[in-house]
């Protein structure tokens, strides 16, 4: 009895929040994908011929939406830490005589 069992890494992810997932991999010898996953396909623009992009079909080996929150990271301000600038202690603003 041959059972698909998940192949899972711990991968970081930014999106909808930062953290650590468990996620599904692709199967490495997969006869279809050969490991990758999926499939590109580009394609072009009909009346120029043009590049116009690349699709995406994902394999059937693996469920690329097969996902576990393992620990969320907090997330980083934008613009850092805020903290009040350093003084000299010898700076002064009175006039030196």
């Amino acid at each position: 009895m041959n059972v698909a069992l998940p192949r899972l890494r711990i991968q970081r992810a930014t999106w909808p929040r930062p953290g650590l997932i468990l996620t599904d991999t692709p199967r490495p010898a997969c006869p279809d994908c050969e490991g990758e996953g999926g499939f590109e396909e580009d394609y072009g623009d009909h009346e120029t011929g043009e590049y116009a992009g690349t699709s995406w079909y994902p394999c059937t080996c693996w469920n690329e939406n097969r996902r576990w929150l393992l620990l969320p990271l907090p997330r980083r301000s934008l613009w850092g830490r805020r903290t009040a600038p350093v003084r000299d202690p010898w700076a002064s603003n009175e006039p030196p005589f």
